[in-house]
């Protein structure tokens, strides 16, 4: 009998300025590429493009990858990123498995979430940060929609009981040079510091802000703890020692989870990429999109993306963080919200998370923000 060889697209900035996420996020879609081929249901032929983080280029490589033929592609990072390519994707009938965490309200019949919906990490981590340490919130974020949407989420949230957002400075992709908005931060004294920024510039910005508050006699982590939605394991490596703890991270996947799934998941990534064997969310999530599709293609019988469309309303998977399966309804996956506190030695130690995976809500129809991020109040149980 002859296996099916289906050819997909990985698109993914393994350089630029946020090559230190993306590159991790192809690596685990390679990984979970390997994982199927040896397998042996259906094999598939990965071609792999690299926008380099510049956003002009997307659309471009989209349409090369869907012109000769290729209908799945897992790919993209930064939600400008996605939402330029979709139109080509609507345009060739082929299908973007986006592998990130992102601000939801978005739509798209040619789209696959298989990160994060905004009911799966903001609001979580607004619930623990406004009931451990206070109401008082300084907002700072990369120039483009994710950190737009998340400050609009956390502004309406923490203003709904009673909490105040002091700042929300905006900088351009790529900024290190954090002094005025530092200046502004130690003048303001919020309770938290929420960060929406990306690559290098969020590893300059916690190391100055750590290094003006120790040189100020401050215990950053305790006063005025940085807390991120994108905040993970490589990330840690790349802003180094003495800055690298005390931080919390809103996420569905940590690789410290001590599940057969994760270990063995934490234990293939670092062999195969021995030089940076640093598992993450990210990379756990370009992983399982890679996972899901051969599923739903191995089903089908075909990569045509009705057919695949449909077969995937079908599958879980055991996957690193637990169990996941998709909501037919929204194309978004059903995860399990986590909060995480970084630890000196590039991991996280999980303080809370969520019982069972949780119903993707991209849109937030099923929330109120006076009772907490889940009607009815938070189930978020913390981890002893």
């Amino acid at each position: 009998m002859t296996t099916d060889t289906f050819r997909i697209g990985l698109m993914f900035s393994s350089t630029g300025p946020y090559g230190s996420v993306a590159g991790p996020m192809l690596n685990g879609a390679l990984l979970a590429v390997a994982e199927v081929n040896g397998a042996g249901a259906i094999k598939l032929e990965p071609v792999v493009v690299n926008p380099e983080g510049d956003l002009s280029r997307y659309a471009a490589l989209s349409s090369q990858l869907l012109s000769s033929g290729i209908r799945q592609v897992v790919g993209c990072y930064t939600s400008s990123s996605r939402k330029e390519v979709i139109p080509a994707f609507e345009k060739h009938d082929g299908m973007l498995w986006y592998p990130s965490h992102y601000e939801g309200f978005e739509s798209s019949d040619n789209v696959v979430y298989t990160g994060a919906a905004p009911n799966q990490h903001i609001l979580p981590l607004i619930d623990y940060l406004m009931s451990s340490y206070g109401d008082r919130a300084f907002c700072v974020g990369s120039n483009y929609i994710w950190a737009w949407e998340n400050n609009r989420i956390l502004r309406e949230v923490v203003a709904a009981r009673g909490g105040a957002v002091l700042a929300e400075p905006y900088l351009p992709v790529g900024e290190t040079d954090f002094a005025k908005t530092i200046q502004a931060i130690l003048a303001a004294q919020p309770s938290f510091v929420f960060s929406s920024l990306i690559g290098v510039s969020g590893y300059s910005f916690i190391r100055r802000l750590r290094e003006a508050c120790r040189d100020r006699g401050i215990d950053q982590p305790a006063v005025m703890p940085v807390a991120s939605c994108n905040l993970n394991e490589p990330d840690l490596v790349d802003i180094g020692d003495g800055a690298m703890d005390g931080h919390i991270s809103s996420s569905v996947y940590f690789s410290s989870l001590q599940t057969v799934e994760s270990r063995t998941f934490v234990a293939a990534y670092a062999a195969a990429y021995p030089d940076r064997p640093w598992a993450s969310a990210d990379a756990e999530a370009s992983y399982i999109a890679v996972k899901l599709l051969a599923a739903a293609m191995a089903e089908a019988g075909s990569d045509e993306i009705g057919a695949v469309r449909s077969a995937l309303g079908r599958q879980r998977l055991a996957a690193p963080q637990g169990e996941v399966l998709v909501d037919a309804e929204t194309m978004h996956l059903y995860l399990t919200p986590r909060i995480g506190r970084s630890r000196a030695d590039a991991s996280f130690d999980v303080i809370r998370q969520e019982p069972a995976p949780i119903r993707p809500d991209p849109y937030l129809v099923r929330f109120s923000a006076t009772d907490g991020w889940g009607s009815p109040a938070s189930r978020l149980r913390v981890v002893n």
